[in-house]
């Protein structure tokens, strides 16, 4: 059985060419979430304004259970790639729905940032607390 763990492999993530492998990317071993994630995100993309104010119509269009839509749109929101925009938000017409997000992107730049920025810090102080974590962890 493959594993369902997402993983971030430089030389994976260097061959990604399309938006089905990086679908195999964020949900390994599941196709069906696969499919799912796919449908979402092309909805999203190729409708008016980049808004969908109902995901629920792709379980019809798509032939997927409203639990497995939940279950991917959970996790797309947890790393998000997608976010719930309220009624209350003036910047999209006052209307409820589903948008991308830029916290996905944001996160994985600040990653990249946070490992560059601890392979740069080289003084004594810094030295001595880095050995030190081992005592800690």
């Amino acid at each position: 059985m493959p594993g369902t763990k997402i993983e971030f492999n430089c030389n994976k993530i260097a061959r990604i060419k399309g938006l089905d492998e990086l679908a195999a990317l964020l949900f390994p071993g599941n196709r069906a979430q696969q499919k799912i994630f796919l449908a979402i995100f092309i909805e999203i993309k190729y409708s008016k304004g980049e808004f969908v104010p109902f995901l629920r119509p792709l379980c019809d269009r798509y032939d997927f259970s409203p639990r497995m839509l939940e279950t991917v749109r959970s996790k797309m929101r947890r790393m998000g790639i997608i976010d719930h925009v309220s009624r209350f938000n003036k910047a999209h017409g006052f209307k409820e729905g589903w948008v991308f997000s830029s916290r996905f992107n944001h996160a994985l730049k600040k990653l990249a940032d946070l490992t560059q920025d601890f392979r740069d810090r080289k003084d004594v102080l810094q030295e001595r607390k880095d050995r030190d974590l081992f005592n800690y962890i």
